[in-house]
């Protein structure tokens, strides 16, 4: 015999020695009977809470804590015995039914390798444990075999078959990966769970959950609350999550949901009175008001409600309730106010049409109300939760569809969350390589493939809210992209640069319709709005004691999703001040005033209404095209004209005065046609007060 085949047979001797499952009885542990009885008296504790949770489990409800306190006790007795195929089950069963589930995947492979019979319930975890490790061929078998020897008359082979049809689902998945790219968000994460993002619309804050260490007393398993962070972006890289400020975060678990498209409102979950409640909570200046419990038609007395978001319009919520007459665990519903004034919600609906047999979760509803990311365990998940979509037409929500892999995987995935022109958005995960925990992961999307071959359709969405269609070379396809223009700034004093809270109305200036009204935060001055392309809009700023100013947008329709940032400087109502009437328009070459300038108009009658003893001098200003002697009839007709519309509103005539500069007076370069086109304005200056 070779010393080389009898090293092998050692090898193999102690291999098959280590591999025996090794009960916890007394003839094995002769030497150290006490160290036995705490293990036992340990498995007997866990054994408790392992039952209440897979009861709780097998119901599509929370297990609560149950897992973690019985994986506790299990840890016990495996610090005493690390070869028993029953605790190695248990533990795999605790970690794979917690957020660190692929923790569990080696004490299943362990359990399995001692001891496949070790638990009627074995087969069923070794095909998660394979069906987390991408192994999904053997999953399948695994299920199967569970399937065949599962005779119980109950309902949970529904669970199997979903398995079953989740593996099958996702190895088609990984094989035809869509467009995107899934990144680890490092300066968000920590080993705890970090997750619930919330992005603004323009991608420059995000709100989210963690657990990691706070200044709170950690629970009887060594864990923190949950409290709510914000972190804003700056030079590509997330400022280090800070605790929101004012009173959200509490001893109790707070479960951030969904951030208002303005971002001044945020909706989070909390337990309240031995149940999960929905909340909201205001920014006011730089800190979060004492949130409130939504009424009871959302929060209701007698189940759990988690998961809200906003409707763009601002008349509905949508959220997740668990009935307890039914077993499919939370389901989306909403419910919808009859009056914005009263805020009286309506009793809630549920949306059977995206709702499964399983949890549904997070929900994220995009910016034109038409698309909604909503997460789930059932569907066409690859395991866990995933993120499906679903499209609202003719007032019916569509079945959900899976997005696809990398963004879904066989772990949890979800808490969709998108910046307005839909190039990011913001996930949670469990996948394998993260921090710990959940982490925050951001998805970017690649967009349609530029060298077209065969019509394509891709449910990804390179924009969040229509699929994207690859043209063929056979014809043309017209994609009607819906696009958003992100108007963000802040509102300052001219003179000291210091934080102005003001008003703020957006108008459409072809019909005059008022389209929203809003107020600056009264601590920074910032402010976010999202506007459709296709309109021209006129935006007014009022605040006390200062003049109100004008900016004018004209968004194309079909235009490339934008971003204006821009610094708005209010200038006090002293004597010299001078401001520009953006929203007053003119026929090329004629003094006629437009409808579409009535708007501003009557913003300036006000204004002399309000301060009675304002006196004015309108000017009007024009490029240097054409002649001096043209210019300057053309801008004084102009002035007179602003002059005579005021007049008519009763204003009294010695309060103003019109001059025409013509291009004297440019505020701009004439060689370009931006800045003719800043030249050719409107204006007024107070001349006393």
């Amino acid at each position: 015999m070779t010393k080389y085949l009898l090293t092998s047979i050692i090898i193999s001797f102690f291999c098959q020695i280590n591999a025996q499952n090794i009960d916890f009885k007394n003839a094995n542990f002769k030497e150290d009977r006490e160290g036995l009885k705490a293990a036992i008296k340990a498995i007997k504790v866990g054994d408790d809470f392992f039952e209440i949770a897979n009861e709780a489990m097998f119901l599509v409800k929370s297990p609560g804590l149950n897992y973690e306190w019985a994986l506790q006790e299990y840890q016990k007795a495996q610090n005493f015995n690390k070869d028993n195929a029953l605790n190695n089950f248990k533990i795999g069963v605790c970690y794979i039914n917690s957020t660190y589930q692929n923790k569990g995947i080696s004490y299943i492979y362990k359990a399995q390798k001692l001891d496949p019979s070790c638990d009627p319930f074995m087969q069923y975890y070794y095909g998660i444990a394979l069906q987390l490790d991408a192994k999904f061929s053997d999953a399948l078998k695994a299920f199967t075999a569970f399937e065949n020897n599962y005779k119980k008359a109950d309902n949970f082979k529904k669970f199997v078959s979903m398995r079953k049809k989740e593996c099958k689902a996702a190895r088609g998945a990984i094989q035809n990966p869509i467009r995107a790219w899934v990144d680890n968000v490092a300066e968000l994460n920590s080993p705890q769970n970090d997750y619930a993002p919330s992005i603004s619309t323009d991608g420059g804050e995000v709100i989210f959950t963690s657990d990691r260490p706070n200044e709170h007393d950690a629970n009887s398993l060594g864990g923190y609350d949950k409290d709510i962070y914000s972190s804003t972006l700056n030079k590509r890289k997330w400022a280090a999550p800070k605790q929101l400020k004012g009173g959200v975060n509490t001893t109790s678990d707070e479960v951030s949901n969904n951030i208002s498209y303005d971002g001044t409102k945020l909706l989070f979950h909390r337990e309240d009175e031995g149940q999960f409640d929905v909340f909201e909570s205001t920014l006011v200046g730089a800190d979060w008001t004492n949130p409130k419990k939504l009424p009871f038609q959302i929060s209701s007395k007698r189940a759990n409600e988690v998961y809200a978001a906003y409707s763009p319009d601002g008349w509905s919520i949508y959220f997740n309730r668990d009935n307890a007459n039914r077993s499919n665990g939370f389901e989306v519903m909403y419910s919808s106010m009859q009056s914005k004034m009263k805020k009286n919600y309506m009793a809630a609906q549920m949306i059977t049409s995206v709702n499964s047999k399983f949890n549904e979760g997070p929900i994220y509803i995009t910016l034109d109300g038409s698309t909604m990311y909503i997460a789930s365990e059932g569907g066409d998940s690859y395991g866990g939760y995933d993120i499906f979509i679903s499209e609202r037409a003719q007032g019916t929500w569509s079945k959900p569809v899976n997005m696809g892999y990398p963004i879904n995987t066989p772990y949890d995935d979800f808490f969709f969350s998108s910046t307005a022109n839909g190039k990011f958005a913001y996930i949670a995960s469990n996948r394998e390589g993260g921090a710990g925990g959940y982490d925050i992961y951001k998805v970017t999307f690649w967009g349609a493939i530029k060298s077209p071959v065969t019509a394509t359709e891709d449910y990804l969405l390179a924009s969040i809210a229509n699929p994207m269609k690859d043209n063929s070379i056979e014809s043309t396809v017209d994609v009607n992209k819906k696009s958003f223009t992100v108007f963000k700034g802040i509102t300052i004093n001219a003179m000291t640069k210091a934080s102005v809270q003001a008003n703020i109305e957006i108008t459409d200036n072809t019909t005059g319709k008022l389209i929203e009204t809003f107020t600056t935060n009264s601590a920074t001055g910032k402010f976010i709005i999202t506007l459709a392309s296709g309109k021209n809009y006129g935006i007014a700023v009022k605040a006390d004691g200062y003049l109100f100013h004008s900016e004018n947008f004209d968004i194309p329709k079909g235009s490339a999703d934008n971003l204006v940032n821009k610094m708005i400087e209010l200038k006090n109502i002293a004597i010299g001040s001078k401001v520009a009437l953006r929203n007053i328009f003119f026929d090329t070459g004629k003094s006629n005033l437009r409808p579409e300038s009535n708007v501003e108009l009557s913003r300036l009658v006000k204004l002399m209404t309000d301060v009675p003893h304002l006196k004015i001098e309108v000017s009007g200003h024009t490029d240097n095209t054409g002649s001096a002697r043209l210019n300057n009839s053309l801008s004084q007709s102009r002035a007179q004209a602003v002059v005579n519309y005021l007049k008519s509103k009763s204003i009294a005539a010695d309060r103003m005065h019109a001059k025409g500069y013509g291009s004297t007076m440019p505020i701009a370069s004439n060689k370009t046609s931006e800045g003719r086109q800043q030249n050719r304005r409107t204006e007024f200056e107070i001349k006393g007060n």
